[in-house]
């Protein structure tokens, strides 16, 4: 009998150093995680009595703010007509349906319930004042936003627009955008949530998957001059190009070719010949410099390029691959810091959406600063891609991003979407490009799903957005 309740003293000891050793990870490792998560009811009840800091664009525009109203308030979003430019990026904080995007991302600042806001809290509650939370101010332009949106209009697609000397975001549309204020209305949130066509919830900037087409070209152009110890090879392009048997159709007969003119009139014969004399490790080796293969610390969801699985590497897929095609897939904000890379002399900066913290009374209490993310290449070769870029848009597929008295680098694709069950669909319109070329402040990369060529479709849209930012229309 002493033996059993021995044992079972022995049992129940074990069971609450296991309970300490469980409460002690929640509260140190995943505290902070489950205190902030989107679907945590008493951070939303907690909410109920503060004043949610306001969210503002890099010249001032209130972006998101908490209107009170005697004992409640009411969060309304900056919106054009009846939609957000920032719906995706900004998100949405709701009793009902939790919080995405920055809301969520910064709740905690958002909220004041930060250790350095205790004093300030303690105060509050003692002066019984209504607490009120942080400001955020964004690298992001309301016009630019705004117009970025609208030059997609109607059709599903996505904008980034960055500058590359310091990684800050100052436009990323996701098209078709949603009315951010009207997701409190049942009806809104089912059509939101059932629109599996258009998936309004999806931000396609940082999460869209997308076959990059020939604006991939300009990674396997790196990798190309990487490899290479002599100038790189001349071929002669004669519409198509067999490998391993199959033939691949160019997109016209380019005759004799060299570098930089494969790249200005995007020949794929050139890049599918010069990439599989790559071969799969050196390609993927130069994809990982760029970062391609990682999600960037963007604070909101991101996803990671993916490209084709290790049974699928052969011959006729590195081919392919190498001008954007075959299983790759990548995102608009993946395409926009591979080509910052080339704007900044093969640095990438780390990219961020927050530039400034501020406290309720005005006085800035953390600045983002700028800083290196990536090597992608040398400054040598970042220069060699730059000249075959701004021979796209001189003379090149890459015309219609031209903006005048000022030089513009930039880079076409049409992205085939063409499957075994629909045969007839048209393919992805792509542009990336910056200017001007030879001082770079502003990177774009456009994506018009399903939209037809992208010199004809994306590029007019970089254009335009590049524009703007360096004239600040």
């Amino acid at each position: 009998m002493k033996q059993n309740i021995k044992k079972l003293g022995y049992f129940l000891f074990a069971i609450f150093i296991v309970l300490i050793f469980y409460l002690t990870y929640l509260t140190f490792q995943k505290g902070e995680e489950l205190a902030t998560h989107p679907q945590n009811r008493r951070l939303a009840a907690k909410e109920a009595g503060i004043i949610r800091g306001t969210i503002y664009d890099r010249q001032g525009v209130k972006l998101a703010e908490t209107r009170w109203s005697g004992q409640a308030g009411q969060r309304v979003y900056y919106t054009v007509g009846e939609v957000s430019p920032f719906a995706q990026i900004i998100g949405y904080v709701s009793e009902r349906y939790g919080s995405s995007g920055l809301e969520a991302a910064y709740s905690k600042e958002l909220l004041g319930l930060t250790e350095a806001d205790a004093v300030k809290n303690l105060l509050d509650k003692i002066l019984s004042r209504t607490p009120r939370g942080n400001d955020l101010v964004l690298t992001l332009d309301a016009t630019l936003q705004s117009k970025a949106l609208a030059l997609l209009g109607n059709r599903r697609g996505a904008v980034v627009a960055l500058d590359p000397r310091t990684g800050a975001i100052l436009a990323m549309v996701s098209a078709p955008a949603f009315n951010s204020n009207a997701i409190k209305d049942d009806k809104v949130w089912q059509q939101l949530n059932q629109d599996t066509d258009n998936a309004p919830l999806l931000n396609r900037a940082t999460q869209g998957a997308y076959p990059p087409g020939s604006v991939l070209k300009l990674v396997t152009g790196t990798a190309i001059l990487a490899n290479q110890a002599e100038a790189p090879n001349n071929i002669n392009c004669p519409g198509y190009v067999i490998i391993d048997g199959n033939k691949i159709t160019d997109n016209q007969v380019h005759g004799q070719v060299d570098f930089i003119k494969a790249l200005a009139v995007s020949c794929n014969t050139y890049f599918a010949q010069e990439g599989v004399k790559l071969g799969w490790p050196n390609l993927l080796r130069t994809f990982e410099q760029f970062g391609l293969n990682q999600k960037a610390d963007l604070e909101i969801p991101v996803r990671a390029g993916t490209f084709a699985e290790k049974e699928r590497r052969n011959k006729s897929q590195l081919a392919e691959t190498s001008f954007g095609q075959g299983d790759t897939l990548l995102s608009p904000l993946q395409m926009a810091l591979a080509c910052a890379a080339i704007a900044n002399e093969g640095i990438i900066m780390k990219p961020y959406l927050v530039k400034e913290l501020r406290n309720p009374e005005g006085e800035v209490i953390r600045v983002t600063e700028s800083t290196p993310w990536l090597t992608a290449t040398t400054p040598e070769i970042a220069q060699l891609i730059t000249q075959g870029m701004v021979a796209a848009v001189e003379w090149g597929t890459g015309t219609a991003a031209a903006i005048k008295g000022i030089k513009v680098a930039g880079k076409t694709g049409t992205a085939e979407t063409k499957n075994e069950q629909d045969q007839s669909s048209a393919p992805h319109a792509w542009f990336v490009g910056f200017a001007p070329a030879d001082n770079p402040q502003v990177v774009v990369a456009v994506i018009v799903e399903k939209g037809g060529s992208g010199s004809r479709v994306a590029a007019p849209i970089a254009r335009e957005v590049m524009a703007a930012a360096l004239y600040g229309q």
